[in-house]
């Protein structure tokens, strides 16, 4: 008997549980953009505006809403339900005026924290219901369509199929393998200026819809130049601190790089790829996303970090309002020579160069009178060291206040890279108790890599890129007086060739990366280059416009292919050239803090760094024997002859027994 009872009890939890997992057609209070009209202030059709078209199963009737962009039409499904399927048709002769549209599911009426469910990426048939699946398990009361750009929600009919249901977020709908990010602002206010944050709801999916950040946020417009574009970059500012799709900082404060003049929306990140393997210090974050702003489609963005002192981004000493005195007055600080300079709140401009120069951090609203006159000083101080006399001085001159190696890496990127804007914008650093000026992080690539009409093409020419591209006031003869010096200029080709000799800078390996992320955004390109129609028209510099996503990827890799080779033969770099050499024998030991260095043959240049990328000391020297005590640590030694080639070696040297662990 209790067998019999528990069997029926099953059977109907099992009807019961397959009845609400059956999907139906869904019915509601009808919502929509027209309800707000004033049909005395708009000329419209009332019959064109009217929502229930969108429902009424006659594919004959249209609705279309007065305002070019942002209508929609929707459900209030009165409870929670799990969307499975979302149907439509469009206007007779319009079919090309849905795509790109979004629908979305919503728990708040105003749809601030919507998410979406579909895409349309293609232009649906006429005068028949198209149907897609839809592949999300949370539940939503409040279902929509929203119109994409400039189309005025022209639609026949929309259906949505589903089952009533709370659901959970184990499964989202992620429109392309790019993470989504989704943001809804407070009454769907757009953003139009760059001075005022707006509030808002960020969803951020990725991993194939299994994970889904959420946050309440703020957001604004950024950039300069790329501010202008149809297309804009946005910075967002989480009320709670994340890291978000697994980047390293974990912070409030993100960017958005619109990348519109870039069309293969990479060349950021490639660059970011160079930065990493020449090691310097600190490389911004970022990663390729699908972008989501009321509703509209917005294209392919690159989530990025914040250019600030931060944990996890560029790591110097935080100021106080009271550091007004030393030590705590010398760091940390945070530069910028920048064009634009004369556009922001703290900046100077330097005694001798009238080099304009941003004071990034301590923030504006932070920094104080002495902390702003002591880093204006302190950097002529240094631009007076580059020009003086015994400029060439190791201890003296220009090296006392300069970090060659982060110097000539970033160098290197922007040679590399071909980025006409390498000394238009230049960040640098300086830390707590350090006389040096590190440079970095490298930023804004959009028209590096042959996408300059100015410069184009690049490895046509003689000399550096940076000769024949956009520089602040006075950086490029700062520069010019540093690589005066034949020691800077050696130690650039021996830098240049332990990258190369070690495989880190290769045609393949750069080569593979602008692969890797062609392949990655092959989906999401699709779609925003749909949303901006540019890959046959010239936008911001571009020299070319190549027609396709595949021609534009292939520009940059024939570029990167000829520029090390143009690279190769301004530094005339001899793969492995140090087997032939005598600098062959030289070999390096350690003992009680003390590096050893034997075989040297011939007067050499050593330079020995620890691994922040600092240098610890200089020597020419002729002897088979050179010695230095060193604290306890790994070091890279550097070693070059006067043919300029070089040997590169590494060292450990361990604490003393007696110094303890």
């Amino acid at each position: 008997m209790r067998k019999t009872i528990l069997f029926v009890l099953l059977t109907l939890f099992f009807l019961i549980h397959t009845k609400a997992q059956n999907p139906v057609k869904l019915s509601g209070t009808i919502i929509g953009t027209s309800e707000s009209f004033n049909y005395n202030t708009y000329s419209c059709s009332s019959t064109v505006n009217t929502i229930a078209n969108a429902f009424d199963g006659n594919l004959q009737t249209i609705f279309a809403t007065c305002i070019r962009t942002g209508g929609w039409v929707g459900l209030d499904l009165g409870e929670k339900h799990i969307i499975t399927t979302v149907a439509y048709c469009p206007r007779a002769s319009h079919a090309y005026r849905m795509l790109l549209g979004v629908f979305e599911g919503a728990n708040n009426p105003d749809f601030g924290d919507a998410i979406p469910l579909h895409l349309i990426d293609k232009s649906p048939a006429e005068n028949v219901l198209t149907s897609k699946d839809v592949s999300c398990s949370k539940g939503f009361r409040y279902v929509r369509y929203i119109g994409p750009n400039d189309f005025k929600c022209n639609l026949s009919e929309i259906e949505f199929y589903g089952y009533k249901g709370e659901g959970d977020d184990s499964q989202l709908s992620q429109i392309t393998n790019l993470p989504s990010v989704v943001i809804h602002t407070k009454n769907a206010e757009d953003v139009v200026i760059k001075d005022l944050y707006l509030k808002g709801i960020v969803s951020i999916i990725s991993d194939n819809g299994t994970k889904n950040h959420t946050d309440s946020l703020e957001i604004k417009g950024r950039g300069n130049a790329s501010w202008g574009f149809p297309k804009k970059p946005y910075r967002m500012k989480l009320y709670n601190k994340a890291s978000l799709l697994d980047l390293p900082a974990k912070e409030k404060s993100w960017t958005l790089i619109n990348n519109y003049g870039d069309k293969t929306l990479m060349r950021n990140l490639l660059a970011f790829d160079l930065s990493k393997r020449l090691e310097l210090a600190y490389t911004p974050a970022g990663k390729p996303v699908d972008v989501f702003l009321n509703g509209e489609y917005k294209g392919t963005y690159q989530l990025c970090d914040q250019i600030e002192v931060k944990t996890g981004r560029i790591e110097v000493e935080k100021m106080a309002t009271t550091d007004i005195s030393l030590p705590n007055l010398s760091g940390g600080y945070l530069l910028e020579m920048d064009a634009y300079a004369y556009q922001e709140v703290s900046w100077f401009t330097s005694a001798r160069n009238k080099i304009p120069t941003t004071i990034k951090y301590p923030k504006d609203d932070e920094i104080v009178p002495t902390q702003s006159a002591y880093i204006e000083s302190y950097f002529n101080t240094m631009e007076s060291a580059v020009y003086s006399a015994g400029y060439t001085n190791t201890t003296t001159g220009y090296r006392k206040y300069l970090d060659i190696p982060s110097f000539l890496r970033h160098f290197l990127v922007g040679e590399i890279s071909g980025n006409t804007d390498t000394y238009w914008s230049t960040y640098m650093y300086k830390k707590r108790n350090d006389d040096l000026f590190y440079f970095g992080p490298v930023w804004d690539f959009d028209i590096a890599f042959e996408n300059d009409s100015r410069t184009y093409p690049i490895n046509s020419k003689t000399n550096w890129i940076y000769l024949s591209g956009s520089t602040a006031n006075g950086v490029r003869d700062l520069v010019n007086r540093l690589f005066s010096d034949p020691s800077l200029v050696s130690q650039l080709k021996s830098t240049y060739a332990y990258y190369r000799d070690h495989g880190i800078i290769s045609k393949e390996s750069l080569l593979g990366v602008v692969d890797d992320y062609a392949t990655e955004m092959d989906q999401s390109q699709s779609l925003n280059f749909m949303r901006w129609n540019t890959l046959n028209t010239k936008v911001h510099e571009n020299p070319v416009a190549w027609g396709s996503y595949t021609a534009e990827v292939n520009n940059v890799k024939n570029y990167i292919s000829a520029r090390i080779d143009w690279i190769d033969n301004k530094l005339t770099y001899v793969p492995n050239a140090i087997n032939n050499t005598s600098l062959s024998k030289v070999y390096l030991w350690t003992s009680q803090n003390t590096l050893h260095i034997e075989g040297i043959s011939g007067e050499v240049y050593i330079r020995i760094y620890d691994m922040s990328g600092q240098m610890m000391a200089a020597k020419q020297h002729a002897d088979p024997h050179y010695s230095i005590s060193m604290k306890p640590g790994f070091y890279v030694v550097i070693i070059s002859d006067k043919t300029d080639k070089s040997v590169s070696l590494k060292g450990l040297i361990k604490r003393d027994a007696a110094m303890g662990n």
